[in-house]
């Protein structure tokens, strides 16, 4: 693990997304969440955890904090407000919360609102930053329903009881991401 925190702190290790969809600012909203696998795979693990909670409303409430804290992370970073190490912090999360399920934590929402909240924060502004000049409400609605859609599917392959592996494989291929040149 200490191999790895070095790693985390380089912003290059984290996907760059590659051309977003030309076009409408809705399909470039849609589009960002699911052009890196930094996004989807810390999104589907969202899922995949809300799929476990313990307390029950822990199912809805992680996906919406998640998402309600992206908003904020979006209008961050699309006003130009620089955060620290957005692009290593979205890294972390596919690997922090891939572990969380791998291993079955199972936390209190208190505690487990907050650290999704961190996150979707950090994606949000990814979001933000790269978003178009017009437009923005559409781009907005755009990468919400993508994260959405992602949570939804997190939740239902948690459903089929395979969680724990899935969360193991989170995890890893957030290292694998963190380790490619």
């Amino acid at each position: 693990m200490k191999k790895l925190i070095p790693l985390l702190m380089f912003p290059t290790a984290a996907l760059a997304h590659p051309g977003h969809v030309a076009g409408s600012p809705f399909a470039a909203g849609w589009a960002h969440p699911l052009s890196g696998s930094d996004h989807v795979l810390a999104m589907l693990a969202v899922g995949l955890w809300a799929a476990t909670a313990t307390d029950r409303r822990g199912i809805w409430a992680l996906p919406l904090s998640f998402m309600a804290a992206m908003v904020l992370g979006g209008v961050l970073g699309a006003a130009g407000v620089q955060l620290p190490a957005v692009e290593p912090m979205i890294l972390a999360s596919s690997v922090i919360l891939g572990l969380a399920v791998a291993l079955a934590l199972r936390p209190s929402l208190g505690v487990a609102l907050p650290v999704v909240a961190a996150f979707g924060v950090m994606h949000g502004h990814a979001h933000g930053a790269e978003g178009p000049a017009t437009g923005l409400a559409a781009y907005a609605a755009g990468f919400l329903l993508a994260t959405g859609a992602l949570h939804l599917a997190g939740i239902g392959l948690g459903r089929l009881g395979l969680t724990r592996i899935l969360g193991g494989l989170t995890a890893a291929a957030g290292v694998a991401l963190a380790v490619m040149p």
